[in-house]
């Protein structure tokens, strides 16, 4: 079983990068890649963040790589890219986890907030995608992009507004980029997980709110970030999920199931 299981689902001999890689979220994302076997970049705002994550990855006996990259920035990814493809060879499976979250009314949202949103849970993405999916496709072996979307995707949640239409805009670039991409063999899909306390949510996590959550949730509880980890792996693996791309994965304990 052990060997069927490697053959499926090991990453050895791959290359991941994770962007926001040092969050509460993205750290287990790469720690499931790296204990799957794939070397590892870590991409994330915070240099200690991302030194603390690599230095901690690098104990699964691969290599690692930490990089402060500020994620709204061409020219950081694009710096990134190169130390990335300089250390590792070639990237095989990025993982997009960067995002923030906001609760301001509605009315009240000035064009600096909305902007600031899309520029950070869309614009970066879409330029990640640009740069890394490049790389890629000039491989010429294929690989896989998993962008993170939100349950908020649609039908959106109450009181987030542009947070939601940036994650709605989000599912749509990760089903045409698959599209695009699949004659290169280059999978395209995206991970929408229900609700992670994580340092974008928590300020919006009141116990109302919650209690709201968990009556809305066919489980009853929030997920845990260590939930995730099975579907990131089974997504980046080049057999398991060969024929896979264009996907929204949903790992939300039944929310996007309930109604009344």
């Amino acid at each position: 079983m052990g060997g069927y299981v490697e053959e499926l689902f090991g990453l050895k001999g791959k290359a991941a990068v994770v962007i926001g890689g040092g969050g509460v979220l993205g750290s287990k994302m790469g720690e499931g890649l790296a204990r799957a076997g794939a070397d590892l970049a870590v991409l994330d705002l915070s240099m200690e963040h991302a030194r603390r994550q690599a230095a901690a990855l690098a104990a699964h006996g691969v290599k690692t790589l930490a990089l402060p990259v500020d994620a709204t920035c061409q020219q950081d990814l694009q710096e990134a890219a190169d130390a990335i493809l300089a250390r590792l060879g070639r990237v095989d499976i990025l993982v997009n986890a960067p995002g923030i979250n906001s609760a301001t009314p509605f009315f009240e949202i000035t064009a600096e907030e909305y902007e600031r949103i899309m520029r950070v849970n869309l614009e970066s993405i879409f330029f990640a995608c640009q740069l890394f999916g490049k790389i890629m496709v000039a491989q010429g072996q294929g690989g896989s992009i998993i962008n993170i979307s939100s349950a908020s995707s649609g039908p959106p949640l109450s009181k987030i507004f542009a947070y939601s239409v940036s994650k709605a805009a989000l599912n749509n670039l990760t089903q045409f980029l698959a599209r695009e991409w699949a004659p290169h063999r280059v999978r395209v899909n995206a991970l929408a997980p229900g609700f992670f306390p994580a340092q974008q949510n928590r300020k919006i996590l009141t116990r109302e709110r919650t209690e709201d959550i968990f009556r809305h949730t066919p489980m009853g509880r929030f997920g845990d970030s260590e939930e995730l980890v099975g579907a990131v792996i089974w997504l980046a693996s080049e057999r398991a999920a060969s024929f896979v791309t264009g996907a929204i994965i949903r790992v939300d304990g039944g929310f996007s199931a309930m109604t009344i």
